[in-house]
């Protein structure tokens, strides 16, 4: 499994009706992408978002971040959307889970 961690905060004057069909769209793709396990997304009361995407592999997590697409995307983020942001890419993460009996 591969991690992916992305923090990023939106500059206030952005254009939120072209962000949020960029985000659909990144969401809909990257679920399409060989060696693609999930993503979710959380908003800190601050205003942080953080968005975690589970990957088969590391090549899955490459592949996918290079996607032309994508690419574009990723480079309009940068001019129209983030005030700033960090990625966390996470091999081999410790996992450990709990699951009561039952359930």
């Amino acid at each position: 499994m591969y991690l992916t961690v992305f923090r990023n905060r939106k500059r206030p004057d952005i254009d939120r009706a072209a962000y949020e069909a960029d985000n659909a769209r990144m969401e809909e793709l990257a679920a399409a992408q060989p060696g693609f396990l999930s993503i979710k997304g959380f908003v800190a009361d601050d205003g942080e978002v953080v968005a975690i995407s589970e990957w088969e592999s590391e090549e899955a997590a490459r592949a996918w971040g290079s996607h032309p697409e994508h690419a574009r995307v990723q480079a309009r983020g940068r001019s129209d959307y983030y005030a700033s942001y960090t990625l966390y890419s996470c091999p081999a993460p410790r996992v450990r889970r709990f699951h009561p009996e039952g359930q």
